[in-house]
């Protein structure tokens, strides 16, 4: 699977026109395009429309564009669907997802040519509990996105500074995105003010092993772009454990030590993921 970057992804609400416009020149390495929470009942179907034909005029550059749809059963969802369908969107998202089922139900509407692929969001209790499968759903599934906002409200825990309360869902659906070889987004920071709380929000989930940050401003993305952007210490230190491993496979050695480290093979394939996802930060 192609290294995508995904360190910012950045929500933009569909009924907002000034703002799908704006995010044609936004640093985020993502968008997504809301259709659901977002938006109002009454604006759903001009957002809907209005998202299709921003996705369809372009102009994004290498951005990931991907859309969020209502849920299926929802009066809304399926025509969103079909909506998107005939886009040009990177992804479409599932909000709320809890079971394997509503993976494939989507993916099952999703013609085998197009190159379409499914986010899920991962928001409620039972969508924890059930994180395996869903992440196991179908090949098109590519990334999990933590909805920590409406999983604070399901698990009656507050937004602290350490998020205490959100650690085992965190951890367990890295370990089940992981598991499943597919990417996984942190939730959002909601202070939009207090930029050092950012900043702790970032590391901490680049800590858990998250690829990236989901955001709700503009004012968010740099904070996000440079935590999970690999330091230029850790770029360099890449390339030496790559060096040093060719160099002894060369000549035949089984041992390779770098700064004084033993290497592995795992240890080179991590190097070549560190300088795949630092190659491929370009905007």
């Amino acid at each position: 699977m192609p290294i995508v970057p995904r360190r910012s992804v950045l929500y933009m609400p569909g009924s907002n026109a000034r703002a799908l416009e704006k995010a044609r020149s936004l640093a985020a390495d993502c968008l997504i395009f809301d259709l659901e929470d977002a938006v109002a009942p009454s604006e759903k179907i001009n957002a809907r429309e209005q998202v299709c034909a921003a996705v369809m005029a372009g102009g994004y550059g290498q951005r990931e564009v991907c859309i969020r749809i209502n849920a299926l059963d929802s009066t809304w969802g399926r025509e969103d669907l079909a909506a998107v369908l005939k886009t040009s969107a990177s992804a479409v998202v599932l909000p709320k997802v809890e079971s394997a089922e509503q993976v494939l139900a989507v993916a099952q509407s999703i013609p085998a040519a197009s190159l379409l692929a499914i986010w899920a969001m991962i928001e409620t209790p039972r969508g924890v509990q059930n994180v395996e499968g869903i992440a196991l759903a179908h090949t098109r599934l590519n990334v999990l996105v933590m909805g920590t906002s409406d999983l604070a409200k399901e698990l009656r825990v507050p937004h602290t500074a350490d998020r205490l309360g959100f650690l085992y869902a965190l951890s367990r659906c890295v370990l089940a995105a992981r598991a499943a070889g597919i990417e996984i987004i942190d939730g959002v920071q909601l202070d939009l003010e207090d930029e050092a709380a950012l900043q702790v929000a970032c590391e901490q989930g680049k800590a858990l092993g998250f690829d990236g940050k989901s955001l709700i401003h503009p004012k968010q993305i740099a904070v996000a772009n440079q935590v999970f952007l690999p330091s230029a210490a850790a770029i360099e230190n890449a390339r030496q454990i790559i060096a040093a491993w060719k160099s002894a496979m060369q000549q035949g050695s089984g041992v390779v030590v770098v700064n004084g480290r033993l290497v592995e093979n795992l240890h080179v394939a991590e190097a070549e993921r560190i300088l795949a996802v630092a190659e491929n930060i370009s905007l």
